[in-house]
């Protein structure tokens, strides 16, 4: 089979990442008010949604490891069909086990998921062209993830508003679309993505070298400083996504009265703050010519910290929504930027691996933080919460010290 070119490969990752996320925008911040209409708390909600993230912590590696084994392509057959799964049990739940059960399922599709298709493209691209620069097509891809979502919220929103079922949720229309979208996703992968030719896998191999896959990205980060740091960014970063992605939709609860009234107006909000998303994401190459990949990443992480801040003290709908805008601006530039570092510490043999422990860190990082701004916006306010998150997380500044140094090593040279 006749190996793709570096723009088949991105094409293809442009169109795959388009569909993958399209479902995400369809339900975006549906998650926190679905449960809430349904008559959970803010509390239970944030175990809920941490139980998906220790899903996704204890099963990053091995899944990381298997996918560096045996090939992407099946995780990512494997990641879609309990994509489906998951939505639909989710869409049906009325208690707080069955919501877990379906928050379970997304955490192992999560786990699934995380790295293989980009590790995918990234072998294909540097296969065909071993000097790539990979900042400029994961930007694209970005980009197109962040249109993709900035248009299905924008019809999720439609689709609350429309509301054509009658004696149901307003909410559960969107889910439904959702499911059919994973399920396309999956036919996709099927016809798109090639890899190099491998041996049939047995599931003794698959358990015997999954270990090894994962030992060898360990090793690889136990002896990276700049990895090391990389990774650490994310313990900062995952708190404020946990202001912008869920406790902004509740704050606009509180600020309309329903969960019915925020959702129909954080549809058309949500689709202007992914299309500033994929803004960010298409102006990073911009802002790497002048400050090098590591001195522009290390600027996004404070402007996305700062402007969380600035959601969370600004009065009203106007103000927050302004906020939420603008952290997705910076949010977008920040992801291909830490991305293209990543990759330039990695290898084919680890790559999905690395991929998969800085999405541990971030999953952990994110779980741990909703059981501590849950109950934090639930005993004070919303608004604490969310400009405490944003506080914190300029700190992860700091992780981006080790690779700055390289950078700066690599130009005097």
């Amino acid at each position: 089979m006749r190996a793709l070119t570096r723009r088949q490969a991105e094409r293809r990752f442009v169109v795959l990442t388009s569909v993958r996320w399209l479902p995400a925008g369809l339900t975006f911040g549906m998650i926190v008010l679905l449960p809430l209409e349904r008559g959970l708390s803010l509390a239970e909600i944030g175990v809920l949604m941490s139980l998906q993230g220790f899903v996704v912590l204890a099963l990053e590696l091995p899944t990381g490891g298997l996918a560096d084994a045996i090939g992407r392509r099946p995780l990512l057959l494997a990641g879609a069909a309990i994509a489906v799964a998951s939505t639909w049990v989710f869409l049906m739940a009325e208690s707080f086990v069955v919501f877990a059960v379906a928050l379970v399922l997304q955490g192992l599709f999560r786990a699934l998921d995380s790295g293989p298709l980009e590790a995918w493209f990234v072998d294909a691209a540097l296969a065909d062209e071993p000097d790539a620069e990979l900042d400029r097509p994961l930007g694209r891809a970005a980009a197109a993830l962040g249109t993709t979502i900035a248009l299905g919220a924008a019809a999720g929103g439609a689709l609350v508003a429309w509301h054509p079922i009658a004696g149901s949720s307003a909410l559960v229309l969107p889910y439904i679309v959702s499911a059919a979208v994973y399920a396309l996703f999956g036919v996709l992968v099927a016809l798109l993505v090639r890899e190099p030719h491998r041996e049939r896998v047995s599931l003794a191999f698959a358990v015997r070298e999954t270990p090894l896959a994962m030992r060898g990205g360990l090793r690889l980060l136990r002896g990276s400083r700049v990895l090391r740091g990389l990774v650490l960014v994310e313990v900062f970063w995952s708190i404020a996504m946990i202001a912008f992605e869920s406790l902004a939709p509740v704050r606009l609860t509180e600020q309309f009265g329903s969960e019915s009234a925020a959702a129909a107006v954080f549809g058309p909000a949500s689709a202007v703050a992914w299309g500033l998303f994929a803004v960010g994401s298409s102006s990073v190459v911009f802002v790497r010519r002048r400050l090098g990949p590591a001195g522009a990443a290390m600027l996004m992480r404070l402007l996305n910290g700062a402007v969380v801040v600035v959601m969370g003290i600004a009065a009203g709908p106007v103000g927050l929504l302004i906020g939420y805008g603008l952290a997705y601006l910076t949010h977008g530039a920040a992801g291909p930027l830490h991305n293209a570092l990543l990759h330039r510490q990695s290898g084919p043999e680890t790559r999905a691996m690395v991929l998969s422990i800085n999405s541990m860190i971030a999953g952990g990082a994110y779980s741990l933080g909703l059981l501590a701004l849950m109950p934090l916006a639930q005993s004070t306010s919303t608004i604490t919460a969310i400009a405490a998150a944003g506080a914190f997380s300029m700190l992860g500044v700091v992780g981006y010290l080790p690779a700055l140094r390289q950078q700066r090593a690599a130009g005097a040279d």
